[in-house]
């Protein structure tokens, strides 16, 4: 197996974006996270941990698949958070990303929103 194929592959099938709103870090995966991506959106999302940020919205409405390793991803992010003092929130997933989420119980363990909007306007909320 060429592995550099492999890692251009993987590169193209992810990609993710971070920016910051009001205290929240929104990270914004695009693709397919899975076994072969999942250190692609691991990396940023303690990188905005190790920076301070608490809470983290995840932009998932360009999120078109996950699987068991990337929502251990998710999950790891949200254990780190919530020893910080903070959490994972979760925003507009599409309905075949929702359905991993509600097929292991995961949907219980964080806060969803359908809506990044909704997300972001529940931070104000958290504040007031």
């Amino acid at each position: 197996m060429d592995r550099g194929t492999v890692g251009s592959a993987q590169s193209g099938r992810l990609l993710v974006e971070v920016r910051e709103e009001g205290s929240s870090a929104v990270v914004t995966p695009a693709g397919e996270l899975d076994h072969h991506t999942a250190d692609l959106l691991r990396e940023p999302l303690e990188d905005c941990l190790d920076k301070g940020h608490k809470r983290l919205v995840v932009d998932c409405s360009r999120l078109e698949f996950c699987d068991s390793t990337g929502l251990n991803v998710l999950l790891g992010a949200r254990l780190k958070a919530e020893a910080a003092g903070g959490g994972v929130h979760l925003a507009g997933m599409l309905p075949v990303v929702a359905r991993v989420f509600e097929i292991t119980g995961a949907d219980a363990v964080f806060a969803i929103h359908d809506t990044l909007e909704a997300a972001l306007a529940d931070e104000a909320d958290e504040a007031g």
